[in-house]
């Protein structure tokens, strides 16, 4: 690099030093002039670093470490023009560089660089004002310092100037100070919209595309949109879509329009202008894959608002669209599918999608290798079969149902969320459910139910939900280990999650064998927290916690105190005395490997002889799974006892070897091989007082009789009535005690207890009550006090022709057997606490 630096002749003065030609070939002396006083040096030391600059990057770097850029950022505001003009040229080309763009911001020479804007500047002035700005406004720190040194005013103005390269530096500051939402704002109220839509008219496709990508920002705020409108923006937007010299920037210009359609002003507009119909030939129109799929994307957005969505479906946007989702590119069949979606909401375009073949084409989208499809494709269904049982029934046809289960094992959530929301609309039919689950739905699930997505374990609890209403695929749930994750997700802090999670342990509690499993689990637990918090609980934990101990009444009775009439008590009831806060409540099983002690004998139920017992595993192991782990269940179907073997179940080819190898083995051998069960043994005599109760309770047909009939057969049993003050002479603990010593067990069969006392006889009332179809409740007081209550219409009708009012009554079953007390009555109550 060399310069000649010559200085015009002067007249002769002795003051005054003779010109001295200077020739220069190193960048560093060129730079040492840049701290010249005389003008002339300084313009030529800035042409040259100008020149130099422009040769690349490694130059303007070079410059840096000279240290050209801090005097440069003092000569841009130099009283001379021509020095004002080559500093910024040198600095404008510097300025590309990131350490320059560092020093300059650390300089704080962007207010220098702003004043330089104002019109009274030369263009060239304005020109590399611009480029600096341009490369300064990629830093976030020199936005907030550009805005708020006011510098989009200017910049503004400058789109109307009659450079290109102004106009061009200018939008694209612009274009990078618009991705911070004030500036959007800004520009609004500078005006700076018409300006922006004039530069769509420009010969330079660049300013174009810059103009176009600033648009596309700010038509992002609501209020820009209506001065876009207002500023008949629409007209000029349409009027570079058609035409087709313009079509590589179709893309920005479909993304600006589909910004604006979101406005049901702007859509109507736009439909009055003949424009929706242009947005529709996008689509149609073989073109570029972006153009379709922008276009696309824009009636996507016009679908978000009802009205639109009923406008589209007269223009038959469905056919359009199941066509498209033949057509290659990922991103086309993205767009298409959350087009679907939207679409969908409108009830009459749920039909025309299913009639024109467009659910088996969705369908198909969930093999898709990319992972964008498959999501779409997923949301898309499951808009479509959102409260449509046609639909649901659709994708059943296309054979939809196995690759849905496929797409829950997704690496990617919203797939997995989606594809559980379709299955769970399918499963509302009982079918669709059975196929479902056939697919291996309930093992499919127990990924997503560990999930790190909060809205992928809300879709896969309701959808575990939907699938397990039936007893299969609560089976099926309790085989795959699903019920684990299941119990954690109540320790979620997502109220959603929680909620779900609530709704689904309340259906699968409906029957014994799950709800046993939840409770080992600590379901049980987790819910009584949950509801002791105000924050916490919802009605499905309400619900929840009420279907787990409805279907263990042993529990429930333990916990609450009370069975209701509706609780209808079966063999394997037992009776584990008054649970205190936070005590785990053991099973019966658990209760049997105790050894014998002090602690208050436990009251068991079981009339069923062992012989039916068998029969009854035998057929409960045929309907199991055999390759899955079997749960010991302490009750039966609605609170009964079984204690099934440990362990996992060996599976059918296992169980065949197994009888092949017995029939070659001695007896001996294969009775050490096999581990009979725990059972709860046969209550002979309780059998027998069930059939003595039903030939003489049941024939009364007054419902007082077999009240107290009943009452006084309990009576009989436990010992007979017993006086009041006679109440220490009842040595009924001692008849206990020897029992318990004689059965060498902390349980009892309640058919043996031949002295019992308050909750002997009341427990003993209710579990006959429950076997002949005599409605009572069971209530647990204070101080071992139980008692029994029954309904009893007495009195007088209000009104001739109706029943009268039934009213609670205690039964009295020890001191007048067979006494019905008015509840709340001074004998009730004493009744209650003697």
């Amino acid at each position: 690099m060399g310069k000649k630096v010559k200085k015009e002749s002067e007249p002769p003065s002795k003051d005054v030093f003779d010109p001295l030609p200077i020739e220069s070939k190193k960048a560093a002396t060129v730079v040492l002039m840049l701290n010249s006083p005389e003008e002339e040096v300084l313009v030529k030391a800035c042409e040259a670093i100008h020149k130099f600059a422009e040769k690349g990057d490694e130059n303007r770097s070079s410059l840096l470490g000279l240290g050209a850029v801090e005097p440069l950022s003092h000569l841009i505001s130099h009283e001379d023009k021509l020095v004002r003009r080559n500093a910024f040229m040198a600095l404008g080309v510097m300025a590309a560089n990131s350490d320059v763009k560092r020093l300059l911001k650390k300089l704080d020479a962007i207010p220098s660089i702003i004043r330089k804007l104002s019109p009274e500047e030369d263009v060239v002035v304005h020109e590399f004002a611009t480029l600096c700005l341009a490369s300064l406004s990629v830093d976030f720190s020199c936005k907030v310092q550009i805005s708020d040194q006011e510098g989009l005013e200017p910049l503004i103005q400058l789109l109307s100037s009659p450079d290109p390269d102004v106009k061009k530096n200018s939008v694209e500051t612009i274009c990078n100070l618009v991705q911070d939402l004030p500036s959007r704002v800004a520009v609004r109220e500078l005006n700076g919209v018409p300006p922006l839509l004039e530069l769509l008219r420009s010969e330079f496709p660049v300013i174009q595309q810059l103009s176009l990508r600033t648009l596309v920002i700010v038509t992002t705020d609501t209020d820009t949109r209506a001065t876009f409108r207002e500023e008949q923006g629409f007209d000029r937007l349409l009027e570079f879509l058609c035409n087709k010299e313009f079509s590589d920037l179709h893309v920005e210009a479909l993304q600006v329009l589909s910004n604006c359609l979101e406005d049901r002003d702007s859509l109507q507009v736009i439909h009055e202008t003949g424009g929706l119909q242009r947005l529709l030939q996008f689509i149609t129109t073989p073109t570029l894959l972006d153009i379709q799929t922008n276009a696309v994307k824009a009636i996507s957005r016009v679908a978000q608002s009802s009205e639109n969505r009923k406008l589209l479906h007269e223009q038959d946007i469905e056919r359009s669209l199941v066509e498209l989702l033949s057509l290659e590119g990922d991103s086309l069949r993205t767009a298409t599918c959350q087009t679907v979606a939207a679409m969908s909401l409108h009830l009459a375009s749920k039909d025309a999608f299913r009639d024109l073949d467009g659910i088996r084409a969705v369908v198909q989208l969930l093999g898709s290798e990319g992972g964008e499809v498959r999501e779409a494709a997923a949301q898309a269904l499951s808009s479509l079969t959102s409260s449509n049982q046609l639909n649901s029934y659709a994708v059943y046809e296309a054979e939809g149902d196995e690759g849905l289960v496929q797409q829950l094992h997704d690496v990617i959530p919203g797939a997995v969320a989606h594809a559980a929301a379709v299955l769970t609309n399918m499963a509302e039919q009982e079918v669709l459910r059975c196929s479902i689950l056939s697919h291996g739905a309930m093992a499919a699930l127990l990924e997503p139910l560990q999930s790190a997505d909060t809205h992928t374990l809300v879709r896969a609890t309701q959808a575990l939900a939907a699938l397990a209403c039936d007893a299969e695929g609560r089976a099926d749930l309790r085989n795959a280990g699903g019920l684990v994750p299941l119990v954690q997700l109540l320790r979620s802090n997502h109220k959603e999650v929680r909620r779900n999670a609530c709704w689904a342990i309340s259906v699968c509690a409906n029957d014994e064998p799950t709800a046993v499993e939840m409770c080992k689990l600590g379901a049980l637990d987790l819910l009584q927290e949950i509801n002791s918090s105000a924050n916490r609980r919802n009605k499905f934990s309400e619900i929840a916690l009420q279907r787990l101990l409805d279907s263990n009444l042993s529990l429930k009775y333990s916990l609450t105190n009370t069975l209701a009439p509706t609780d209808i008590t079966v063999d394997g009831f037992y009776d584990p005395g008054q649970a205190r806060s936070g005590q785990r409540v053991l099973t019966l099983e658990d209760l049997s490997k105790q050894p014998v002690n002090q602690r208050r004998p436990v009251i068991a139920i079981n009339a069923k002889p062992l012989d039916t017992v068998s029969v009854d595993q035998s057929e409960e192991r045929q309907q199991d799974s055999p390759t899955e782990t079997r749960t010991a269940s302490v009750l039966s179907s609605k609170g009964s006892t079984r204690t099934p073997s440990k362990g996992k179940s060996k599976g059918r080819k296992e169980d065949e070897k197994l009888r092949d190898e017995d029939e070659s083995k001695p007896q001996q051998e294969v009775a050490t091989v096999t581990e009979k069960p725990w059972m709860l043994p046969y209550d002979a005599a309780f059998h027998a007082l069930v059939t003595e109760a039903t030939k003489t309770i049941l024939p009364l047909h007054v419902e007082s009789e077999q009240y107290s009939a009943l009452a006084r057969l309990v009576s009989e049993v436990m010992g007979g009535a017993v006086e009041v003050d006679r109440q220490h002479d009842f040595l009924w603990e001692l008849h206990l005690s020897e029992l318990r010593y004689e059965l060498q067990s902390n349980i009892i069969p309640i058919g043996q207890i031949r002295k019992g006392t308050y909750y002997h006889r009341a427990l003993l009332y209710k579990v006959l009550a429950d076997r002949i179809g005599v409605s009572c409740s069971l209530v647990r007081g204070e101080y071992n006090r139980v008692w029994n209550e029954v309904l009893l219409s007495v009195g007088t009708p209000h009104y001739p022709g109706c029943q009268p009012q039934p009213r609670a009554h205690l039964v009295d079953l020890i001191h007048q057997p067979g006494r019905l007390l008015r509840a709340n009555t001074p004998q009730a109550k004493q009744y209650q606490t003697i």
